[in-house]
């Protein structure tokens, strides 16, 4: 049994792989600050299902906090690996608050990789984004792809994460496994994502609001493959970028119809302008996550659907309430 210190522990993914981890027998320490960067409501409806799991502890914590990880060291000696999936996410956000996503993302992580220096820690597992390749990335996108211009401060605040943990692995031998999520979906997932604003939209009779003429393509996977990505990545890699998620691509407006078939629904749909962070296409490459780690996604785009669409309808009580920014 081990002990891990997973941040973010409230957040859409951090949720799952910490439900893993306890069914596994370990016992995980989460941190969170359970910020309003989305209706914090999701984030408190996936904290209460973990509360109730024996082995984990909660810290409502800033992750920017540097005398935070003094404390988590003194109450906490026997960590063995950090699972940092704490941040700042989305993309259209960042361009309004771009301090508080470099904060968040860079700075928040530099402490992270100061309280591994410092308390012996060999092992990180850390959340990036697929963002981070840019405007036009070869498709699917490898991970040796250009992710040197990112196109604003959320992919910019992650590059520098990525960087500054491979400084650490060089200098102080630190383990590290990175992993750059493509588009990830499923139950309690963020509201500011098209899967649980389709599902809501639809759900509820309202207004469906597409940005570009929805041919853009996204490639999906499903919450429970990714979660069990990140606990693979666990092992001792050196340093490693791997791609996860993003393997099954359909277009916008497909997406829209495949929920409107799991609901019995047809939306008012809207098209609006696209946005300029938005790119046109996103679909990983991840041959590397096969190879290295033996990942296969198990869940297919149907059947994620559905869970989700059912979810949604049991929690509908409050989920139709959720902001969809």
């Amino acid at each position: 049994m081990s002990q891990y210190l997973v941040t973010g522990a409230a957040g859409f993914i951090a949720r799952r792989v910490i439900e893993m981890l306890l069914a596994e027998g370990h016992q995980v320490v989460g941190v969170d600050n359970l910020n309003d960067s989305y209706d914090v409501r999701l984030k408190l409806w996936r904290l209460e299902g973990l509360k109730k799991l024996p082995g984990f502890t909660f810290l409502q914590e800033d992750i920017r906090r540097a005398e935070l990880f003094r404390e988590i060291a003194a109450n906490y000696p026997k960590i063995d690996a950090v699972i940092h999936l704490a941040a700042r996410a989305g993309v259209r956000q960042a361009v309004e608050i771009p301090t508080t996503y470099f904060e968040s993302n860079a700075n928040g992580t530099l402490n992270i990789l100061e309280y591994c220096r410092q308390n012996g820690i060999k092992k990180l597992v850390m959340a990036s984004t697929s963002s981070i390749y840019g405007s036009n990335p070869p498709l699917p996108t490898p991970e040796d792809a250009d992710s040197s211009h990112p196109l604003q401060i959320y992919a910019a605040s992650k590059k520098a994460a990525e960087v500054m943990a491979y400084t650490y692995h060089h200098l102080f031998g630190l383990d590290v496994t990175i992993f750059r999520f493509f588009t990830v979906y499923g139950p309690a997932g963020r509201p500011d994502m098209v899967m649980f604003r389709f599902v809501q939209w639809l759900a509820e009779g309202k207004q469906v609001t597409i940005t570009g003429d929805g041919n853009q393509m996204r490639g999906f996977t499903y919450l429970d493959d990714i979660a069990r990505g990140v606990l693979l990545g666990l092992k001792p890699m050196g340093y490693e970028i791997i791609n996860l998620g993003g393997h099954e691509t359909i277009t916008i407006n497909e997406l829209l119809h495949k929920i409107e078939d799991r609901l019995g629904r047809k939306g008012l749909i809207k098209y609006i302008d696209k946005n300029p962070a938005d790119v046109d296409a996103n679909w990983a490459n991840v041959e590397k996550a096969r190879q290295v780690l033996g990942w296969e996604p198990q869940v297919t785009l149907d059947e994620g659907i559905a869970a989700l669409v059912d979810w949604y309808m049991q929690e509908r009580a409050w989920t139709s309430q959720v902001l969809t920014p």
